[in-house]
């Protein structure tokens, strides 16, 4: 076994805020007696602690390890789709939380079908479930790594215990305990970050000063290239990128649109709905600010890294050998923490749909009773098969499966964000229209893929389909992008080649400009 990086204390820390998140799960467990609770909790949330809960739930470990890692190998480009988030969501928030507390029950994908009919909602909420599906494997993966590598533990060990922590917090505490245990963990997030943040500044010679004249000589504090290119990952690529990713993750994404019906009131949610997005974007950028001080230590202070270290592993690495006993073990638990905060809201959400979307679909007449047995082994079923998902990441390096659920994931849920705008923009939009949109962007995602994508057939790495100058050649970040925009523009056009009523107001931006003009000539 490896030697271990880190003192017995830090040890204690993480067991500790371990068994705590496990307690947590068994102190809300006796308030799980309905889907109501279970899934919302019983819409009785303070608006700060959705809110918290909302940024937890986007700052996964996923941001913790790559972040850092992108910004010391490279610049602060990423950011550029976290920047676009607040742009987008303050002028639409106001909109979209009271559109979902009014027309759904549960499910975000409930209003698809109200719209548009049932496939509409069985194709949205089947590109959530393979999305977040493939999210869930990727942060088991990455987060058990690092631990695995702090801990001097087996991967696997690492992967079985975090996986039965999230699946018992989940399975017993339901939405509130997800909420609250988001709560502390995002604290402990930003107490970690800003701890090394300012470890980071202060222990170069020189501190803050030299910190900020190396970055800028080597301009790791950048959003470009600024160039008009869509084939690189160009400012343009991720501005653009970036809003699609902030309409689809607050307007069809369950994770966040279940969140808003936690909350007693539209106020309460918009609220939380605006904290979440507000807190996010710092500590984004602090995650980014980490990454760049990281290339100004090793580079200043004459501190050599291992030989072959990748990006991803060198701020795991710094807080290993910097960091004194006691304040490694918190920052560990904040990477762990961050981790349980988006798979516990992921296995909540995916217990949802299957319930929401599927089970009370074809049993209607079921009680109670029976729609929580399906919930919690809904969420048993997919913490285990996310797990077997990181286990074949372990075993393969990351390739195979984990590539080939990406990649059908990429295909069928192409146009969601394009779906959605359809739908909430335009009233003359049609569910005839909406199914042709889709096949179009299914088709081009397929072109797209087919033609970009290299596969080693033992003989080099070739295309599947090659079609010389007509192959897809911009970056991968744009096949969404263009998905969605095909979805939108085909779906409309073609919902003029079929007869059909006018949508109700209600279900459009239509029906809140309408209430919004009579609030104003009252």
């Amino acid at each position: 076994m490896q030697e271990s990086l880190i003192h017995w204390v830090d040890y204690v820390i993480v067991i500790v805020s371990v068994f705590a998140a496990v307690g947590m799960g068994f102190y809300f467990a006796h308030r799980q007696k309905n889907t109501h609770a279970y899934y919302a909790a019983s819409g009785k949330i303070p608006a700060w602690a959705i809110g918290m809960s909302i940024f937890a739930t986007l700052i996964s470990s996923v941001t913790f390890l790559a972040y850092p890692g992108a910004a010391y190998a490279s610049n602060w480009i990423l950011l550029v789709q976290g920047l676009m988030v607040p742009v987008v969501l303050l002028a639409m928030i106001g909109i979209i939380v009271p559109l979902f507390r009014k027309i759904i029950k549960l499910s975000t994908y409930e209003y698809f079908e109200r719209r548009f009919g049932f496939f509409a909602r069985f194709y949205s909420s089947l590109a959530f479930s393979l999305g977040h599906f493939s999210k869930m494997g990727t942060v088991f993966f990455l987060v058990s790594l690092a631990l695995s590598e702090f801990l001097a533990c087996d991967i696997y060990l690492v992967l079985i215990v975090l996986g039965v922590v999230i699946i018992l917090i989940t399975l017993l505490g339901g939405m509130e305990a997800i909420i609250w245990m988001d709560v502390i963990q995002g604290f402990l997030l930003i107490g970690g970050g800003l701890i090394c943040l300012l470890l980071l500044l202060f222990l170069p010679e020189g501190g803050p000063s030299t910190v900020f004249s190396v970055a800028k000589e080597f301009e790791k504090i950048s959003f470009g290239p600024y160039d008009w290119d869509l084939t690189q990952l160009t400012f343009i690529v991720m501005a653009l990128n970036g809003i699609f990713y902030a309409i689809q993750k607050y307007g069809t994404d369950q994770t966040i649109v279940q969140r808003y019906l936690t909350a007693k009131d539209d106020k309460s949610a918009k609220k939380a709905a605006y904290i979440g997005v507000v807190m996010s974007v710092p500590v984004w950028t602090l995650f980014m600010f980490i990454g760049t001080g990281l290339f100004v230590f090793y580079h200043v202070t004459g501190n050599v890294l291992p030989e072959g270290i990748k990006a991803d592993g060198v701020f795991p690495y710094f807080i290993a050998t910097q960091l004194p006993p006691g304040i490694t073990g918190l920052v560990i638990a904040a990477l762990a923490a961050a981790a349980i905060s988006s798979l516990d809201a992921d296995m909540n959400c995916l217990s949802a749909i299957t319930v929401q979307d599927y089970y009370v679909r074809f049993k209607p007449k079921s009680t109670e009773k029976q729609r929580m047995r399906v919930g919690r082994w809904a969420v048993v079923i997919s913490g285990v098969a996310a797990l077997g998902v990181a286990m074949l990441y372990v075993v393969w390096g990351g390739e195979g499966v984990l590539g080939a659920v990406f990649g059908l994931y990429a295909i069928f849920s192409a146009g969601i964000v394009g779906l959605f705008l359809l739908g909430l923009l335009s009233r003359r939009a049609n569910k005839q229209g909406l199914y042709v949109g889709i096949a179009a962007a299914i088709l081009f995602t397929a072109y797209a893929m087919l033609t970009s994508t290299k596969f080693d057939f033992g003989n080099g790495k070739q295309l599947l389909l090659d079609l010389g100058s007509w192959n897809f050649t911009h970056h991968k970040y744009m096949l969404g992008v263009y998905s969605h925009i095909i979805v939108f523009v085909v779906g409309y056009f073609a919902s003029f080649l079929f007869k059909a009523p006018l949508a109700d107001k209600e279900l459009t931006i239509y029906g809140y400009l309408e209430k919004k003009h009579k609030k104003e000539t009252k």
